[in-house]
């Protein structure tokens, strides 16, 4: 299952994040959120395997 750390107001603050994450070692997903056609100004959940959701979020607090 995964967990969803953060809520991203677009794609590019979701794909910054992403790589923050992986570059920790945590596999991280994106998910659209909202109305289809909005594209990249979509809002954004990055995901992260449950069993990884603390450290990224601790990750995330630090930054």
């Amino acid at each position: 299952m995964w967990a969803v750390v953060h809520i991203a107001p677009n794609r590019a603050e979701a794909e910054l994040t992403k790589h923050m994450l992986e570059a920790e070692g945590i596999l991280v997903m994106l998910r659209p959120m909202g109305i289809p056609h909005m594209g990249d100004s979509a809002s954004f959940e990055v995901l992260v395997p449950e069993t990884e959701a603390e450290e990224a979020r601790d990750i995330l607090d630090e930054y």
